[in-house]
């Protein structure tokens, strides 16, 4: 199944401030939204579930140092921040 993705004000503008940036991440940010939409807990993902003030989110790696965080629904993921590991938590 299929999940639509769902993009905050703030998640859009920091994704398209980073890939202004970083242009070569556009194809494999591309890619990891695909596959979240597809499957959010494919293990090549590393989609985890937080805690503390985030514990009703989940986050997956984008590179090494690079997080996305979002929430799901039953069809649907609605995606809140990008960043770096410690800009996200």
């Amino acid at each position: 199944m299929r999940r639509k993705i769902e993009f905050s004000k703030s998640f859009s503008r920091k994704a398209k401030k980073f890939l202004i940036r970083n242009p070569q991440f556009k194809n494999l940010y591309r890619e990891i939204l695909t596959v979240l939409s597809e499957n959010p807990f494919m293990p090549s993902l590393e989609t985890h579930k937080l805690k503390g003030e985030l514990h009703d989110k989940y986050a997956c790696s984008f590179t090494s140092n690079l997080r996305i965080i979002f929430k799901l629904s039953a069809n649907t993921i609605h995606l809140i921040d990008i960043g770096t590991h410690d800009e996200v938590y």
